[in-house]
């Protein structure tokens, strides 16, 4: 998942240097939102993930 946001940033910021405003506004939510989904999994998955019994 953070591999597609890092493609949506990429394209928001190549759209943005071309002046295509409107699809790097909407590259741009798609990345920020997949980002913001990634932390969350992740952050379950550090909680949850791995536990050892000892």
């Amino acid at each position: 998942m953070l591999r597609w946001t890092v493609i949506f940033l990429i394209v928001a910021i190549i759209a943005g240097i071309f002046g295509f405003f409107g699809i790097a506004a909407g590259a741009a939510a798609i990345a920020k939102t997949l980002f913001f989904i990634f932390i969350v999994l992740f952050i379950i998955s550090l909680l949850f993930g791995r536990r050892s019994s000892v």
